[in-house]
């Protein structure tokens, strides 16, 4: 099915690219068919869950910018508060900084060091826990009280690409669960938002394509640069987030991902022409909060625009504005709020692959990186 398995890549970065739509369809059928929760593996989770009040998610790298997504996404669906910890930072943090949370730990290779030092201090205060992992035999998924297993595969290439976007799939899955739990969703609801997640990889495979040919050649504008701001309001700021270290980890360019509405709190100095600003400016207009966030969005572009700012925006398609304001513009498909976290990290995904390239690096093995950190 995925146009991956029908051409040869010069990189294993770009065929994991290719390779995400059969990731996220791969998961999604693991867990939920039908638009409904399987039973196993969510009996587990439900148990983990079940008393508890406040969630606490330590993680790493790209997967606490998965988890900063899945603060917004169970936050807003099912009302939970979460807090997301650095996993490296957890283990020093008082045993009464929150009473009785659920700790959720997540990692790609389920033996991340700090991560699983995390998981274990929360097992050592007597916490109930969930692993979101992507092999299913590693130390997480064994250790903690509950797991849900992404199924990204293998993954040849250090930068996460499919194992991020598994990662917010599963996310966005738990998120739906808990809205059923609290009951802040209905089962039709529920069963409305799978089929909608269910859709995304069927977009992403025709979009792959569309976004390779279109960023190899506005890369070409960007890859002198050595140093970019990545904005993002909502759960947006967190794929800002990742985009800023994807760029950072294959093409050695200082990237810092910002709320947007941080920008002008300082900042703002570095912006110049030689310091582009890479915006996510997408919005779905079914949603009142989303046509906020992207009206002040806009007018910011229209304020960096009389500053001679140098910009890239992340748009969604149809969007007639954004292109008047921004030296380029890449389009998403039209998808509900929260998925347009998973659209908008795919491009971004091939932006830094296509001027890391561009530089003339090794995308699949940056310099000082291993693909798991199993020591702190």
């Amino acid at each position: 099915m995925p146009s991956a398995h029908r051409r040869s890549f010069p990189h294993a970065m770009l065929r994991e690219i290719y390779e995400q739509p059969e990731a996220i369809s791969a998961t999604i059928r693991a867990h939920a068919s039908n638009g409904k929760f399987d039973t196993e593996p969510w009996l587990a989770v439900h148990r983990a869950l079940q008393g508890h009040d406040r969630i606490v998610i330590a993680a790493s790298g790209s997967s606490r910018h998965a988890g900063l997504a899945g603060e917004i996404l169970i936050e807003d669906i099912s009302g939970i508060a979460v807090d997301v910890e650095y996993a490296s930072e957890y283990c020093y943090r008082s045993t009464h900084a929150l009473h009785n949370p659920a700790v959720l730990v997540i990692s790609q290779s389920g033996e991340t060091a700090d991560t699983l030092a995390a998981l274990r201090e929360a097992i050592s205060r007597g916490l109930d826990t969930i692993s979101i992992a992507n092999v299913s035999e590693s130390k997480m998924p064994r250790e903690a009280s509950a797991a849900l297993i992404t199924r990204a595969g293998t993954e040849a290439a250090i930068p996460a690409t499919k194992s991020f976007t598994t990662q917010l799939t599963m996310l966005y899955l738990l998120a739906i669960y808990m809205g059923r739990m609290t009951g802040r969703m209905t089962a039709t609801v529920a069963e409305e938002h799978i089929e909608q997640l269910g859709r995304i990889p069927a977009l992403l495979e025709t979009w792959i394509p569309l976004w390779e040919e279109q960023l190899r050649a506005i890369a070409a504008s960007y890859a002198s640069a050595e140093a970019f701001l990545f904005l993002g309001r909502g759960i947006h700021y967190a794929i800002a987030r990742e985009g800023a270290l994807k760029l950072k980890e294959v093409s050695y360019v200082h990237a810092e991902g910002y709320p947007t509405g941080e920008l002008k709190h300082g900042p703002n100095a570095l912006v110049s022409h030689g310091t582009p600003l890479v915006v996510l400016a997408t919005c779905d207009r079914n949603d009142p909060d989303s046509v906020l966030r992207y009206s002040r969005t806009l007018q910011l572009l229209h304020d960096i625009q009389q500053q001679g700012g140098n910009m890239l925006a992340i748009a969604t398609e149809g969007d007639q504005e954004i292109g008047k304001v921004c030296s380029h513009c890449v389009f998403v498909p039209a998808v509900s709020e929260y998925l347009l976290s998973i659209c908008e990290a795919v491009p971004l995904q091939m932006f830094s692959y296509m001027i890391a390239t561009q530089r003339g690096y090794d995308v699949d093995r940056p310099r000082n990186l291993t693909k798991a950190v199993v020591t702190e």
